[in-house]
């Protein structure tokens, strides 16, 4: 009797640990699934995205982020942007909105133009300059300089320099003479065209070519005032002496596209590139940002404006 009663002892107890395992594995299950409901993963495949866009959208971004990205619908472009090197989260919901009423133009692209704000008229919603950038500032057709801004440190260029009547910040034509001395060794004589300009001169400027030719003609070709580069003192145009026309066509352009950079300068409205910067290429107008600077524009591949919203405008 006492062996049987033993062998029920056992049985009950094996039937326990049985079902109590059982339990727990179902309870594990049950656990981790709670759990995996939790993820980000789980919640963002609820909403039709798949594992390659959530690994993406998990890399770049913040939990913060995310929570609100899961209160939007699935929108195939938000990992194709997230993906993008220029990508800026401010700017999210802007590239969805361009992206899809300009199917002509790649992602990249898209990016690009909004980062410069290329998604909202030129002049309609001008943003005051950063003067405590210095020379970095960013003055064109969305960041505009205020009419009584004055830059200190002007100084006469010498006509071994320019033109006559040119004028320019110090340290921006320190550099430029140096520039101008090392290219003269290797043959090019490279003198400043136009430099300084003020407020009023260039409203002016703008305004003979807008009655003669109208405003859209104006603005391809010319800044309204507080909008252009010479008013910071930082600008030049510049041409080849010995040959004065067509300077996108002289052996000195090309040395100035491959050297400008090491003493400052950088081409500020490139080829191919109208559509950022806002302007008609202009193989004559350069920008002074100082060696460090220019040398990380040039290195990157990018115009200033791009450069500037991405890199400086924190």
């Amino acid at each position: 009797m006492a062996k049987l009663r033993l062998k029920k002892s056992v049985k009950k107890v094996l039937l326990f640990l049985i079902l109590f395992i059982i339990v727990l594995i179902g309870a594990t299950k049950l656990i981790k699934t709670y759990k995996y409901h939790q993820t980000y993963e789980y919640k963002f495949l609820q909403i039709n995205y798949n594992l390659d866009e959530i690994n993406i959208l998990t890399k770049y971004l913040d939990n913060r982020t995310l929570d609100k990205l899961l209160e939007r619908q699935y929108d195939v472009n938000i990992p194709k942007v997230i993906n993008k090197k220029y990508f800026l989260l401010k700017n999210l919901d802007r590239y969805l909105d361009y992206i899809p009423k300009n199917p002509d133009k790649s992602i990249d692209d898209c990016i690009a133009l909004v980062n410069v704000n290329r998604d909202k008229p030129y002049y309609e919603d001008l943003q005051t300059t950063k003067e405590s950038d210095g020379i970095a500032m960013l003055v064109n057709k969305y960041h505009a300089l205020s009419k009584d801004y004055e830059p200190d440190d002007i100084v006469k260029v010498s006509t071994t320099y320019s033109y006559s009547g040119m004028s320019l910040k110090k340290e921006a034509y320190d550099a430029f003479k140096k520039l101008a001395d090392d290219a003269k060794k290797e043959g090019y004589t490279i003198v400043i065209l136009s430099s300084y300009r003020t407020y009023e001169y260039q409203d002016e400027l703008w305004s003979k070519r807008k009655n003669k030719n109208g405003i859209e003609q104006a603005d391809a070709y010319a800044a309204r005032a507080g909008s252009s580069e010479h008013e910071t003192g930082l600008a030049i145009d510049v041409a080849d002496y010995n040959h004065p026309m067509n300077f996108g066509e002289q052996e000195s352009f090309t040395w100035m596209i491959n050297n400008s950079y090491k003493y400052g300068f950088i081409l500020r409205y490139p080829e191919g590139k109208e559509n950022i910067t806002g302007y008609d290429y202009e193989a004559w107008h350069y920008r002074y940002l100082g060696p460090e600077l220019a040398t990380k524009v040039y290195n990157e591949g990018i115009t200033y404006d791009e450069y500037y919203e991405f890199y400086l405008n924190k």
